[in-house]
């Protein structure tokens, strides 16, 4: 084969590689905090003006449940995405993903809470009342994968208290944060968990609705949600995207860009790393670890390694700590 067709067929699979490792186009994932409505109209203005500072088309993707964004970030039909730590523990795990950015809240902090509401003229004051009159009460939980709609609640709710929710409550029903402010408004059912950022958004959007509930548990501080891509994303693509996300809202175009931030209920966006997934695995693995020790029907040797592999987990994360 001569230097001539050697150089060609080099030419070729030099631009057959370039196409395949710069992508013109990326799909943004939003889990399903609230309707597919509410979020496109957030969200939609932040993600046009990344794909003008950016140069890259940015279609934003949207599925029925946090699941639905972790798949598709698995095969790869989403490549960037804003996740709550819970599911982002996931893509992590399972979906080739890692966190490069957290959100900021609206007044600087950089967390928020599960709460925990019911109807302003409900009898019932505090979640210990709740879980006394379970029997007799409809309780809304989260999606499995949310961090404030189930890991948090069922964590210092339930298995702190040696209580399972569906053996707690009349009936438990699971949905996205808005439904189950909304649920609570509309006496669907007694109580129900959410997040404090989704009942910020209802107030700005929906003051009658807000105006009907009444927080009775606030959990301690989370987090805030972290920003993921693939590890395996185009690096000039992975720069591109981080460097627009760390500078929005801080340039020639700051007020603009903040009244976009102030309906995700937002002032930003930080640098982050995976690490800051670790006190989300803690609580996952201490919720474990209350739950096998209550277990009296496994068997001592069986429960006692499970129980050790659990606590070598939990060392582990406080040594990467």
């Amino acid at each position: 084969m001569n230097k001539q067709i050697l150089a060609a067929l080099a030419a070729i699979f030099a631009l057959a590689t370039a196409g395949a490792q710069t992508p013109k186009e990326i799909n943004f994932g939003i889990i399903s905090t609230e309707s597919s409505q509410n979020l496109k109209q957030d969200w939609q203005p932040l993600l046009a003006d990344m794909e003008k500072r950016t140069g890259l088309k940015v279609n934003a993707f949207f599925a029925s449940d946090y699941a639905g964004i972790i798949e598709a970030m698995r095969f790869n039909k989403v490549q960037v995405a804003w996740m709550g730590n819970k599911s982002a523990i996931e893509a992590v795990d399972r979906a080739g993903a890692e966190v490069f950015a957290q959100v900021v809240n609206a007044d600087g902090t950089l967390g928020y809470h599960s709460l925990v509401s019911v109807h302003k003229d409900s009898p019932y004051k505090t979640m210990d009342e709740v879980l006394k009159n379970g029997k007799s009460l409809s309780f809304g939980i989260g999606d499995p994968n949310s961090t404030s709609g189930f890991l948090v609640p069922s964590y210092y709710l339930f298995a702190k208290n040696g209580l399972e929710p569906r053996a707690t409550f009349r009936n438990v029903r699971a949905a996205n944060h808005e439904t189950n402010i909304l649920a609570v408004a509309n006496k669907q059912v007694d109580a129900a968990v959410h997040s404090s950022d989704v009942l910020d958004r209802i107030e700005q959007r929906q003051p009658e609705v807000f105006g009907k509930i009444r927080v009775i548990w606030k959990s301690p501080l989370i987090p805030a949600d972290p920003l993921v891509w693939r590890k395996d994303l185009d690096a000039d693509v992975q720069q591109r995207v981080k460097q627009f996300m760390l500078s929005y809202g801080k340039g020639a175009e700051a007020q603009r860009e903040s009244a976009i931030l102030k309906k995700l209920v937002l002032s930003g966006f930080r640098p982050s790393d995976n690490g800051q997934l670790n006190p989300t695995r803690a609580l996952d693995l201490y919720r474990e670890k209350l739950k096998l020790e209550a277990d009296a029907a496994m068997n001592a040797q069986e429960k006692a390694g499970k129980l050790d592999a659990v606590n070598r987990k939990l060392a582990e994360l406080q040594r990467a700590s």
